[in-house]
């Protein structure tokens, strides 16, 4: 999975040529706001996107997209690794530019993997876990974001999951607890649950650490992924709404159709990200 010229899609106009009719009316209806013009969005990434690649690909490929914020996945920062390792990683994604803000989706069920998981970010440097504990695990929880303050940002995962469905799911049982709890709002998910991505990102803005931004190509439960800007979500309305609210968080792309070469639609992704940002300024 060599990275090459001849492989490697380059971004720079793509954004604008792939703004489809739907999309490019949606911008025209709201680039009047004079708010929106100055706010600037920070577009980073999931490492989930790249799971098939490595690493030293993971690196590579943002550094060429000119993306700087990434929460790994357990694929480029392993569980198992020891702290020495895991020191190593984040040293060397540093080195090259990068700001690894987060680590995740990780899942706890157990009070083990509470004492496992913050231990794991605490040892990788990662300021904040993206992640999905159950419910009974929150007071823990939240003693070891006081212990080690490390942020949990909650995922929310869609029609499937039992526990945090919804962002409103996360909000109502976070709300009471530390200011270092908040949500991650996968607005491909909220989408999949017939609700407007835009509308629930502008109601929890008040706990909103982090937003993965994605395409799908129906607003029902087996909604299939796609390349942003190919699907159904209204993308234009959902960043206009995060420069709104003046998001100050990352916006962080996992495209997950074709892993084995996601680097294509990664590609696109950012290019309609950016033209759409462009029309909005």
């Amino acid at each position: 999975m060599a990275l090459t010229r001849k492989n490697f899609i380059k971004t720079s106009g793509l954004g604008v040529l792939a703004l489809g009719t739907s999309s490019f009316k949606s911008v025209q209806n709201i680039t009047n706001d004079a708010d929106l013009n100055d706010y600037e969005l920070n577009i980073g990434l999931a490492s989930y996107t790249l799971r098939k690649y490595s690493l030293d690909e993971l690196i590579d490929i943002t550094e060429r997209l000119g993306l700087k914020d990434v929460a790994f996945k357990s694929f480029h920062l392993p569980y198992e690794a020891s702290k020495k390792e895991l020191t190593y990683i984040h040293e060397k994604v540093t080195a090259r530019g990068l700001n690894l803000y987060g680590g995740g989706v990780i899942y706890m069920k157990t009070e083990q993997d509470v004492e496992t998981y913050f231990t794991y970010a605490h040892n990788a440097g990662l300021p904040m876990i993206i992640g999905a504990p159950e419910h009974n695990l929150l007071p823990l929880v939240e003693q070891k974001v006081k212990e080690t303050n490390v942020k949990l940002a909650i995922h929310n995962h869609g029609p499937e999951d039992k526990i945090f469905p919804s962002p409103k799911s996360v909000y109502d049982n976070i709300k009471g607890l530390d200011d270092r709890i908040g949500l991650c709002i996968d607005v491909g998910h909220t989408f999949r649950l017939g609700l407007n991505p835009a509308a629930e990102l502008i109601k929890y803005q008040d706990k909103l650490f982090d937003v993965h931004i994605k395409d799908i190509d129906a607003p029902v439960a087996d909604g299939e992924k796609t390349v942003l800007g190919h699907g159904k979500i209204d993308i234009p309305s959902i960043l206009s709404a995060l420069k709104k609210i003046k998001y100050a968080g990352i916006v962080a792309i996992e495209y997950e159709k074709d892993a084995n070469h996601a680097i294509y639609g990664l590609s696109e992704s950012v290019g309609y990200i950016r033209g759409v940002l462009k029309m909005l300024s």
